[in-house]
């Protein structure tokens, strides 16, 4: 079992865009780690304050393929002062045999800064 980490930002609070941005973060994180819903035991989702328009949870259901089973939850992030803001993090729990070193966590649009780490081994998802 692993832990896939994402994040994104949001250029405003609104619905669609909120969705879409998720929607297009998911897509990348179980492409490029192989995921099938069928191994995903969760998926955790925070958002900073200022993101209320809608539950970036439900863009899983617009993913392709049977994500009607796995158990999605959404959270307020703790609000640190000057932290990232409109950010949306992930993260997806998978049944995987997977090495930790092999994972590809995914930070897209400013989120790019929280892990300069990683984002810095995958620099297509800028």
């Amino acid at each position: 079992m692993r832990g896939i980490r994402g994040a994104t930002t949001v250029d405003r609070n609104e619905a669609e865009h909120i969705r879409e941005r998720t929607k297009e973060l998911l897509t990348e994180m179980t492409e490029k780690n192989e995921v099938d819903p069928a191994q995903v035991v969760h998926i955790w989702f925070t958002v900073t304050d200022d993101i209320d328009a809608a539950f970036p949870a439900k863009a899983t259901r617009m993913l392709p393929g049977d994500w009607t089973y796995v158990p999605v939850m959404c959270a307020r992030e703790i609000p640190v002062p000057d932290s990232l803001p409109r950010c949306i993090r992930i993260m997806m729990t998978v049944n995987t045999e997977a090495r930790p070193e092999t994972i590809r966590h995914i930070f897209r649009e400013d989120a790019v800064q929280l892990r300069t780490d990683l984002s810095a081994v995958d620099k297509t998802s800028r």
